[in-house]
């Protein structure tokens, strides 16, 4: 890179409320960066003399500038993993303009909430509270609580991407078995963004690999069944009732990717049948879950309000990354997370 590159202004303009300490984060290491705040505000209310000028866009994906209102745009950065929302948007499309998610950066949080619900399912925990709210004491331990240990169990992933792979990791001091799917198997490394010692970048903690097209073959080795592929035109209703028969009726399954990946009438009727033994969900078809919804009645089901990737900490390490990728951008270096809107993530 030539030292007029490295010296130029950039012109960033964040969409997102920045303390001031968060744009020193931003900064850290890195001059000639001008970045002009603008939070929660929509496209059209941003002056037109700041889009004109607008090289970076950090932005939490709500409100996105037309090509013709920021003709020098080069990257936009989103602060979410899940970009499905967005790519109905024109100028993600625009084949200028890089578009990188934040995936790799609620790994942490997220692989805490997959191992706590591994942890309740398979300790009957839905059972115990149930009967602590009715004053019950249950005395048959060895039946309706007799727990399925993680230790020698077979966790499949359905999704090896960051969460996947940060899961993958901490099963493997539990003693798990991990399956996975990936839908390319060319290469099992982990070229996205990941935090330092977090995830499996070099592929080491499962033990088969499958083709997204073999899900089907691989489900009855399960004793889990975890969630956690992008939402896209090809895994959209990927769990229906072909692949609820499919699992084991002792089996367990955890949605923390997209609701939409899961038909959920056909999970009722696998719940209601105990075609599986239980499920817990982050994600629904529809935010926040109607009242009516019969998800809530049934007994071997947890529900939580999408709450898998919340932290008080995201905000910091979505800029942590995000100074990692705009060190690359000066650098002229390949960024992390390049979205590719064919793809869908």
């Amino acid at each position: 890179m030539s030292q007029r590159n490295k010296n130029r202004i950039i012109e960033l303009t964040s969409l997102i409320n920045l303390s001031d300490a968060q744009i020193a984060m931003i900064n850290d290491g890195i001059e000639n960066v001008r970045i002009s705040t603008f939070p929660r505000s929509t496209a059209e209310q941003i002056p037109a003399e700041q889009w004109a000028k607008t090289e970076v866009l950090l932005s939490a994906g709500d409100y996105l500038p037309t090509r013709e209102m920021a003709p020098k745009l080069k990257w936009i950065q989103i602060s979410f993993a899940g970009v499905d929302p967005i790519l109905n948007r024109a100028i993600i499309h625009d084949e200028n303009i890089q578009v990188t998610s934040a995936s790799g950066v609620m790994v942490s949080q997220m692989g805490e909430y997959i191992l706590m619900a591994l942890l309740m399912l398979g300790h009957k925990m839905p059972a115990i509270i149930n009967a602590q709210l009715k004053n019950e004491w249950i005395s048959n331990k060895s039946g309706m609580v007799m727990p399925k240990e993680l230790r020698g169990s077979t966790v499949g992933i359905i999704g090896y991407g960051s969460i996947g792979r940060e899961l993958a990791r901490l099963l493997y001091h539990f003693g798990a078995k991990v399956l996975a799917t990936k839908a390319d198997l060319s290469n099992l490394e982990d070229t996205g963004y990941i935090p330092e010692g977090l995830g499996d970048p070099h592929g080491d903690y499962f033990y088969r690999m499958y083709p997204t097209d073999a899900l089907l073959g691989m489900l009855p080795e399960c004793d889990f069944v975890v969630l956690t592929a992008p939402l896209t035109e090809k895994t959209r209703n990927m769990f229906s009732t072909e692949a609820f028969a499919a699992m084991k009726p002792s089996a367990y399954f955890i949605n923390v990717s997209r609701g939409a990946l899961v038909d959920e009438s056909a999970l009722v009727v696998a719940l209601r049948n105990k075609t599986i033994a239980g499920a817990m969900l982050d994600v629904f078809n529809e935010e926040p879950l109607p009242a009516n919804s019969p998800l809530w009645k049934q007994p071997n089901l947890i529900i939580t309000p999408h709450v898998s990737g919340v932290s008080p900490k995201i905000l910091d390490n979505v800029l942590r990354f995000f100074n990692t990728n705009l060190k690359r951008y000066r650098d002229e270096l390949p960024l992390y997370n390049v979205i590719d809107p064919k793809r869908g993530y």
